[in-house]
């Protein structure tokens, strides 16, 4: 299944097998050499970022071919002739732009008779690949929105426009970078590669299995412990795969048969895993491609994204173990046996010193480093990499002293946590360097991947023989080297096929934004989504939510991400603003992003369910079907997380607020997940499914109930918005009612939020976002919009009418229902724990008489 997905389905013999190792090896080489800051020290192999663009897509087309037959009945064993000649003319085609980029750049906007007759060609190759990679939904939907660049004169009213030539179109999609070779390309060429390349290291050197029987170690012993661990470790293996099928293999090949052999059901075993391992994207510091082309499409910095991925992940996650609880709860299942009886205080000492211990290291590094920084300057980097390499021989020497970790397929008994975790401790200094380069030393996140796997590999090429060496265990140290070396090699190889689909994905939705781009169809499919939802923010959600799923049942997530997002995010914060609900353009792309990792367990097209189905003996749409019904605690994230952006940490500004958010949407998300399950202390009633929801929305939304009482602002005139600005707080953000026309035309009423930085007059903090105000008549108009402002981003225009100044209210405290809603939980939970109680005293008086 991974194989026939994520890498190519055809393993050939001889040439083609030696074409199909190498050139993934040598694509590997290219994208290291591209993010290293090699190419600017030696003054050689500096490319400049479309000339990059062109050689990875060239990479990637020709080896979708030669990878992946055309059609099922193709065959696998060897690649025809004319394969091989089409991923020639592919691969010419996709580097045309490297090849000749001086002439191109020479003559924009005339293309010569040679440049269309490759952009035809290489544009029918991209969606040929794209068919054989991916499968018909991506080309479909690709074609279609290039047919109507040609014939949109033809299409009903709502949505015609005039056509474009095939000069233009060709110009637009394939010789400038609005289109194949535009932002998705660019994203996928400088980040996502060196990230899944990262990912098949760790994996090759054997983290991945050293993660997975972690998780055992320490879980397996719960209530349901093979599932509990499943969702750890599906979270972990899942912030470095770029695949959630690839995800569920890995990790469903020990999961599933354990879940089986303590009780769940065969479809009920591989919904568990396919939850856990499609959410793995959703979880920092890595996450999916789309998370770096959020950094490109919202404009804001990947420290800022994976700061507003963290907490919705972290809650989704523990609300999927908690439904694995409740469901080992319904069904009585209990957990793998211990090799040796528990001990609290042993365990509490542990923990406490497990955890003073990580405090005090990232104490040492964080304060140690920013030390060094001061003092050493430039130097710092390579004392670090001493101290680093120090480091990883004394976690290595000290792995020594356990058993290596078992690579057999099957956990047969639980595995000891305290020899499991200290065996692979250096397995963690790679992941440390990435998120220490772009956390702390705040490097791209290209460099930042280049560096971490540059550490990856160092520890691939010396983990063999250093072992032989500190275990004096005879072995021959050369052998040791050699298969370091073969593992480092095939490690490469892997992540450079498992970007085949990825590469050819972002270029065939590089033909959807170019269409969009070209033909203005985004403005008019946002007039229509907007009418058909009747200008209500939660309709347009129900939509957007909804054209994610159907769309991502054929889309990569990537894909998926990309079309939803630049069609439909920006109407979504137009209506909102005009609804008065500010909402934060992060907000909605996190939105489109959740809904798109969900299509992957949504059938009838879930490969993921499929594979898991094939490890769990199950019914594959089953067992999709249950994997959604366990990801709808992920499904109400997104549309919590609009209404309240605390959730995504934002406007949060103190450690007790923070806190307070932490808990409250835990346990909303809990409470929200045994609603759900009919399940909670015993199984549910009605009404106390009805209370739980309730209580769970107040915990995610509290401010809703205040908000019906009091209304939460206050309109003041706009002739006062100079007086009012200039008492706001530093940094804070004036809420104000614009209208006016735009230049076609149309009535704009909305309302914006400006953001105010240093302390200041009215007029010069408004000038600093971006707009200049003139009163004419009583009223405050706008004079003059700053290009590239924050003002201008909100489509502020000259003569736009400040209708009133919204401040807000002074209301009661919001966390006053929380007082309500826990009382009802505490009378839900003492009639529960009452009803369990009576259902328990027969079950044990018969087990009793029993005995």
């Amino acid at each position: 299944m991974v194989a026939a997905v994520d890498t190519g389905a055809r393993s050939p013999d001889g040439i083609p097998a030696q074409v199909l190792w190498y050139v993934p090896l040598a694509w590997a080489g290219f994208q290291l050499w591209l993010a290293s800051p090699l190419p600017y020290l030696l003054r050689i192999g500096i490319f400049n970022s479309t000339e990059a663009r062109s050689v990875h897509l060239t990479f990637a087309i020709f080896l979708a071919f030669l990878a992946f037959p055309a059609f099922k009945r193709s065959p696998r064993d060897h690649i025809p002739v004319q394969d091989w000649i089409i991923a020639l003319v592919a691969a010419f085609c996709a580097g045309y732009q490297f090849l000749f980029f001086t002439q191109l750049i020479e003559r924009p906007g005339l293309p010569t008779p040679t440049d269309i007759v490759v952009s035809v060609i290489g544009l029918a190759l991209i969606l040929e690949g794209t068919r054989r990679v991916l499968g018909p939904p991506l080309m479909i939907v690709a074609t279609l929105f290039m047919g109507y660049t040609f014939f949109g004169h033809l299409a009903p009213d709502v949505i015609q426009w005039q056509g474009a030539s095939l000069n233009k179109a060709m110009s637009h999609y394939y010789l400038t970078t609005e289109g194949v070779f535009g932002i998705a390309l660019g994203v996928s060429t400088s980040m996502v590669f060196l990230f899944v390349l990262f990912g098949s290291l760790l994996e090759k050197a054997g983290a991945g299995n050293y993660f997975i029987r972690v998780a055992f170690a320490l879980m397996g012993h719960m209530r349901a412990g093979p599932a509990k661990a499943a969702v750890v470790s599906s979270a972990i293996t899942g912030m470095v795969s770029g695949s959630a099928i690839a995800n569920v293999v890995t990790t469903g090949t020990f999961t599933i048969p354990l879940m089986r052999k303590v009780g769940f059901s065969a479809e009920k075993a591989g919904a568990v895993e396919v939850a856990s391992s499609t959410n793995g994207q959703l979880t920092p510091p890595i996450m999916g491609a789309a998370a770096f082309l959020m950094i490109e499409y919202v404009g804001i910095s990947y420290i800022e994204v994976i700061t507003h991925a963290a907490l919705p992940a972290f809650v989704a996650y523990v609300a999927l173990i908690y439904i694995v609880h409740l469901e080992a709860l319904k069904a009585d299942i209990k957990g793998l046996p211990r090799r040796s009886p528990p001990n609290f205080i042993r365990n509490l000492m542990i923990f406490l010193l497990t955890f003073i211990g990580l405090a005090v290291l990232t104490a040492i590094v964080y304060f140690g480093l920013g030390w060094m920084k001061v003092a050493y300057g430039e130097a710092t980097l390579w004392i670090a990499s001493v101290l680093l390499m120090i480091a990883y021989i004394a976690l290595l020497y000290y792995g020594c002293k356990f058993p290596d970790i078992d690579t057999s397929l099957e956990i047969s008994e639980l595995p000891d946590a305290a020899p499991t975790i200290k065996s692979g401790l250096y397995y963690l200094l790679p992941v440390v360097v990435l998120v220490w380069c772009l956390t702390v030393e705040r490097l791209s996140p290209s460099l930042s991947a280049f560096y971490a796997t540059v550490c990856m590999l160092v520890v691939i090429l010396t983990q063999r023989p250093l072992k032989a060496v500190m275990r004096n265990s005879g072995e021959d140290v050369a052998a040791c080297i050699r298969k370091g070396f073969s593992e480092m090699l095939e490690g490469m190889v892997s992540g450079a096929r498992n970007m085949i689909g990825i590469g050819v994905a972002t270029a065939a939705a590089g033909i959807i934004v170019g269409t969009i781009s070209l033909t203005g169809i985004g403005f008019v499919m946002s007039e229509l989504v907007e009418l058909v939802s009747g200008g209500h923010v939660l309709a347009m959600l129900m939509l957007t939510a909804v054209l994610s799923l159907i769309l991502g049942m054929g889309l990569p997530t990537t894909a998926n991400y990309i079309v939803v997002s630049v069609l439909l995010a920006p109407v979504i914060v137009t209506v909102g603003a005009e609804n008065g609900l500010i909402v934060p353009l992060i907000a909605v792309h996190m939105f489109v992003f959740y809904f798109g990792i969900l299509a992957d367990d949504t059938p009838p097209v879930a490969l993921a369910a499929f594979a898991a189905a094939a490890i769990s003996k199950g019914d594959p749409i089953k067992t999709g079907l249950q994997g959604f019904a366990y990801d709808i605690r992920t499904a109400i994230l997104p549309f919590m997380f609009i209404y309240n952006t605390e959730l995504l940490l934002i406007g949060v500004e103190t450690w007790y607020h923070l806190l307070t958010t932490i808990v409250t949407a835990i346990m909303a998300m809990m409470l929200f997940a045994a609603a759900t399950q009919g399940f909670f202390i015993a199984k549910c009633r009605l009404w106390e499914i009805l209370a739980l929801l309730v209580i769970a929305f107040t915990l995610f939304r509290p401010g809703f109930w205040m908000d019906q009482i009091y209304p939460p602002f206050e309109s003041r005139p706009a002739a006062a918005i100079f007086d009012i600005v200039e008492k706001m707080p530093v940094n804070s953000r004036v809420r104000i009612r614009v209208t006016g026309e735009d230049i076609e035309g149309r009535l704009i009423d909305k309302t914006i939020m400006l953001p105010l930085g240093a302390a200041g007059s009215g007029e010069g903090r408004l000038s600093a976002a971006g707009i200049a105000l003139v009163e004419v008549d009583g009223k405050m108009i706008i004079d003059n919009v700053v290009f590239g402002s924050v003002a201008q981003k909100q489509k502020l225009d000259f003569d736009f009418e400040i209708v009133s100044v919204e401040v807000q209210a002074q209301q009661a405290a919001k966390q006053w229902f929380y007082v309500p809603a826990l009382l009802v939980l505490g009378l839900i939970i003492m009639l529960q724990r009452r009803r369990r109680g009576a259902t328990d005293s027969p079950r044990r008086i018969s087990r009793e008489y029993e005995t």
